[in-house]
């Protein structure tokens, strides 16, 4: 699915004179002109003239600087960008955009910082004769303690994730420059869909489509992060291919006033569950609503009341072994088997956890993927957007509203918004 290199992406002949030969007038008839025999017709159209910059020869070049290629006399065949040591294949491709009477070639993305990078570009005249023109240069190095990197990732290749799942990057160090980072980030769908990336903090971004994902479907995602300018000084070093799938479309809801917990597959529902939430007598032990996310989920874990500020030993304190935990927020909340509750489906007496039977904590434990919807009604308390991946909770205007770039993303197309290269300065 990725872009040839004179493909320009969705997102975003003269002639050499011929001297016509003089014939000198007599005071009787001049004869008919027969050029058939002059230099210039032999000779032909001038060949195609190629010029490339950054020039054959030039070092510390600026990684976030535009490679151009531009020729006279003919058009633009081919153009290949090649950094030493690595395949100029997915997440590594650069590639360009032709303008439209193929005479001006533009990069798309930014170059891999400290690297040798060669250009091999190719045009051919009005009589098809071309000419090849190459350009090796280095370009300048990222500094130690200036290197972005990526520090995780969710998904991560090769995981089938729920319908509501967005795609979260960490970086080692703040970003400054968004709107470029945003713009080195490409993410292709099967099935195509709106989408943009939101910021929280300076080190962690998170892309998510207007609407769930379509269900089984394969997702790719370039980060382009090689040379791009993350901050004064700081240029990404590496670019990185993520490759996932969206599994089956499963949505599940828990009402408060029912004490129920339903489950959706395809849009029918296959499980109901009786359900104790949060008790209320307290905001932090009162169940968050909105649409949350499944986070991750554990067979056994220990939950420790002093890990949401209650100690171990006072009369709210507890410290408890539950199996088939799944979480779907930050503030302490999972889903889990609580034997001890015989109150299911009767009253809400939990500190903040959906509890639920065995069978039915272990059935929703080994049927729930990293991403699935988890909506919960009837509470006082809603969900923020930053507690875990509260994303949905905002709308998808208030969501493209604080997209940097302000754009959505088609991701049934290559490309990006805008572009992550810099003007020269």
């Amino acid at each position: 699915m990725m872009v040839p290199a004179l493909t320009t992406p969705a997102r975003r002949l003269a002639l050499g004179a011929l001297a016509l030969g003089m014939l000198s007038a007599t005071a009787c008839s001049a004869p008919e002109a027969d050029n058939s025999g002059s230099e210039e017709s032999q000779s032909g159209p001038a060949p195609a003239e190629v010029r490339i910059s950054p020039e054959d020869g030039a070092a510390d070049v600026r990684p976030d600087l535009p490679v151009t290629v531009e020729t006279d006399n003919g058009t633009i065949t081919d153009v290949q960008v090649d950094t030493a040591g690595r395949k100029n294949t997915g997440a590594n491709k650069t590639t360009g955009t032709l303008d439209d009477d193929k005479t001006a070639w533009t990069s798309d993305w930014t170059l891999t910082p400290g690297t040798d990078i060669t250009v091999t570009a190719t045009a051919e005249n009005a009589e098809g004769k071309t000419t090849e023109v190459v350009s090796e240069f280095s370009t300048k190095p990222a500094v130690e303690g200036q290197r972005l990197e990526l520090e995780s990732n969710f998904p991560t290749s090769g995981q089938t994730v729920g319908v509501g799942m967005p795609v979260i990057v960490n970086f080692d160090l703040p970003v400054q420059n968004k709107a470029q980072v945003e713009n080195s980030m490409e993410v292709i769908s099967e099935e195509p869909v709106q989408g943009a990336w939101n910021w929280f903090g300076d080190q962690m971004v998170a892309f998510r489509p207007k609407e769930y994902w379509q269900p089984n479907q394969d997702v790719t995602v370039n980060l382009r992060l090689a040379g791009v300018p993350a901050s004064e000084g700081v240029y990404g070093i590496e670019n990185h291919q993520l490759n996932f799938t969206v599994g089956r479309s499963q949505i599940s809801t828990i009402d408060s006033g029912t004490k129920r917990m339903t489950v959706e597959r395809g849009g029918q529902q296959i499980k109901d569950f009786p359900t104790s939430i949060g008790k209320a007598d307290v905001r932090k032990y009162t169940t968050t609503s909105g649409t949350h996310l499944t986070m991750e989920k554990y067979k056994d874990l220990v939950m420790d009341s002093s890990t949401v500020g209650v100690p171990v030993d006072s009369p709210e304190g507890y410290k408890l072994d539950v199996k088939y935990a799944v979480r779907f927020s930050n503030s302490g909340e999972f889903t889990h088997a609580a034997p001890w509750n015989d109150q299911l489906g009767e009253a809400n007496l939990s500190h903040g956890c959906p509890n639920l039977a065995n069978a039915d904590a272990k059935w929703f434990y080994e049927n729930t993927y990293m991403g699935d919807p988890l909506v919960v009604t009837g509470t006082d308390r809603e969900l923020e957007v930053d507690n875990g991946w509260g994303y949905w909770q905002r709308s998808w205007e208030e969501w493209l509203a604080n997209s940097e770039t302000g754009e959505p993303d088609d991701t049934g197309e290559a490309g990006t918004p805008g572009s992550p290269l810099s003007n020269a300065e």
